[in-house]
């Protein structure tokens, strides 16, 4: 058996979330897939090697092992849409990006079979999420929470045109203390790093059903949601290999930011 997620501790106020990195799909639902689906086009590829500076922080890391086609760890567990009137996709996804289905025909999971996999690959993820929160606010009286994804630049179904580089979402500068957005803001606009990236915060993204359920700024809890244009480090098409020489200028950004999260939430500590 698969383990459950990967994870790394660490004993600074930052927590890196990776939801959609998974890769894995057990046998018995890989064999009711359509060979779309199996090529694994809306993972959010090479988020761990993005993020690999972290221990550098001693930053908490939890990753997703499964694919988010098993089930999105991005949603919430009564699939209610994060942008209502908005196309999207939901908890167990039945269509990819691009519209291609998910399942062979008569093979999508039942109302039993989601809620078997909401038990089986959905809780514990968000168990140890929960743990690991409630651990690192203990410790230092505040926690940043930090949900690293990525997406292709051009998702015709969600957004017109090309996605800016840098995606920040803050559920509307409610899921974080609105002085951590104008940190992030403020790395942007000095970070030597950063010139050559288009940004935007609360854009087509604002943040999913981690970033908006655990973020409670008035107990000190702040999260931010940060979607990256996959062009920016990677090929987007099969086999979607990493580019190191691309994705270097990226990864130092990232360090700058999460720098900044984590002196933000030292200035902060106990609400002072």
């Amino acid at each position: 058996m698969n383990k459950d997620y990967n994870f790394s501790s660490g004993d600074s106020p930052l927590i890196i979330s990776m939801p959609h990195a998974g890769t894995t799909i057990p046998e018995e639902i890989a064999s009711l897939m359509t060979p779309a689906a199996l090529e694994m086009p809306d993972v959010d590829w090479h988020i761990p090697q993005l993020y690999d500076m972290a221990r550098d922080y001693d930053a908490t890391v939890l990753s997703a092992e499964y694919m988010r086609y098993v089930i999105d760890l991005n949603r919430s567990p009564d699939d209610t849409s994060l942008y209502p009137g908005q196309d999207t996709t939901g908890l167990c996804p039945v269509d990819t990006f691009s519209k291609q289905p998910v399942y062979k025909p008569g093979m999508q999971p039942d109302e039993a079979e989601i809620k078997a996999r909401i038990q089986r690959y959905w809780q514990p993820y968000h168990e140890k999420l929960r743990s690991e929160i409630k651990r690192i606010h203990a410790i230092h009286g505040i926690a940043v929470l930090w949900d690293a994804h990525s997406i292709a630049s051009h998702v015709p179904r969600f957004f017109n045109g090309r996605l800016p580089d840098f995606n920040f979402g803050t559920a509307d500068r409610q899921s974080c203390a609105t002085s951590l957005e104008d940190a992030f803001a403020e790395t942007l606009e000095k970070s030597g790093h950063a010139k050559k990236f288009s940004s935007v915060f609360n854009g087509r993204f604002k943040g999913g059903y981690i970033t908006r359920h655990y973020g409670m700024p008035a107990v000190n809890i702040h999260s931010v949601q940060l979607e990256l244009s996959q062009c920016i480090y990677m090929e987007e098409k099969m086999p979607y290999r990493y580019d190191p020489e691309l994705a270097k200028d990226v990864k130092l950004l990232i360090g700058d930011l999460l720098q900044a999260s984590i002196a933000w939430a030292s200035r902060h500590k106990q609400g002072l």
